[in-house]
């Protein structure tokens, strides 16, 4: 090379991008960035047991960790189509309670491999159906004997109407009540389970059906007294009817607007603006203690021996029922107002 060369090399302008530095990073690749590892998924392995004789009754591999009570008891159904899922009884152990539909199978105390025991609850029917069959015998059969059909009190009696006004009066409050708890049933009432043992409702049946003939034969008997008292009596007992019917209605209002439809989310009842809910201040099923009092107004109304008896029996099953739910919202809730009783303020 000559000098000229050299000298002409020199004298031309550098760039940037000459430096020895931004060769080698221009030469350089770039780093890529490891992603970050998958976690695999851990699946459980549930095995179902017949909770009486131990048998293995179905073995499920690769359930989802976060599969509920109710997708295992759809799988179990594959397997046995007997067995559809609201005849499914599955819990821990054998003799336990049974699992809610909405449990998690990871939160519950299983391991990767859990054990489940079955019960089935035999035939099942929905509890609309239930309702509405209980409730619509009492209405018709108590009007058969309103109307003193033939074959009930004899060929002279046939369709000939009391002479007593308070058995008309009776007839009216009686057909209201049955009305109305066939009208709660179809637009009032959700129900948080949808269906009952199919053997209940023969059990139900008999109960009201059979109670709604015995008053009614004696109510609308030719040879019926009115009451002691006369009109003062049915008076005030119409009116302890009307109270009690209205303030079980607006009970029923208050326990559906707790409840969106088609959930089964349980919240603590308070009293709303109306009146009648104030009862909730005191007694954890204000309805029920709204019924009793219906029956003891219909009671005083008639003054007959098997409405008495009717009540009597009534007020015993839904004591039960309430001490039951009373004892259920204070194990959920641990604020739930410790003033209230079960049914009856400061008594039961």
């Amino acid at each position: 090379m000559d000098i000229n060369s050299v000298i002409s090399e020199m004298k031309r302008p550098k760039s940037p991008n000459d430096s020895p530095g931004n060769a080698r990073r221009a030469t350089a690749k770039p780093s890529k960035k490891k992603a970050p590892a998958k976690r695999a998924t851990v699946y459980f392995e549930v095995e179902i047991l017949d909770a009486k004789t131990r048998e293995k009754l179905c073995f499920l591999d690769k359930v989802e960790p976060n599969a509920t009570v109710a997708d295992i008891k759809s799988m179990f159904t594959k397997s046995h189509p007997e067995w559809y899922p609201a005849r499914q009884s599955l819990r821990l152990d054998p003799k336990g309670r049974s699992l809610k539909d909405e449990d998690i199978l990871q939160n519950l105390p299983v391991g990767t491999t859990a054990t489940l025991y079955f019960r089935d609850l035999g035939s099942q029917i929905s509890w609309v159906t239930v309702f509405l069959t209980e409730y619509a015998g009492p209405l018709v059969i108590y009007l058969l004997f309103y109307f003193r059909v033939p074959f009930i009190y004899g060929p002279k009696y046939d369709f000939i109407t009391s002479r007593h006004s308070v058995v008309h009066l009776a007839c009216i409050c009686h057909s209201f009540h049955y009305i109305k708890r066939l009208l709660e049933t179809l637009f009032v009432h959700r129900f948080s389970h949808g269906t009952m043992p199919l053997r209940n409702i023969f059990k139900n049946c008999m109960y009201y059906w059979g109670f709604a003939a015995w008053m009614a034969y004696y109510i609308n008997h030719p040879l019926y007294t009115p009451p002691v008292f006369g009109d003062d009596q049915v008076k005030l007992a119409v009116a302890i009817f009307l109270f009690c019917q209205l303030g079980n209605f607006s009970i029923h209002i208050a326990l559906r607007n707790l409840r969106p439809a088609g959930s089964k989310t349980r919240k603590i009842p308070f009293p709303t603006r109306n009146p009648f809910t104030w009862l909730f201040l005191l007694v954890s099923c204000p309805n029920y203690t709204y019924e009793v009092g219906s029956w003891i107004g219909f009671a005083i109304m008639t003054q007959c021996l098997p409405v008495a008896l009717f009540s009597l029996v009534g007020f015993i099953q839904m004591t039960i029922w309430a001490k039951g739910k009373h004892r259920s919202y204070l194990k959920e809730f641990k604020d739930y107002p410790p003033l209230r009783s079960p049914i009856i303020p400061f008594i039961l």
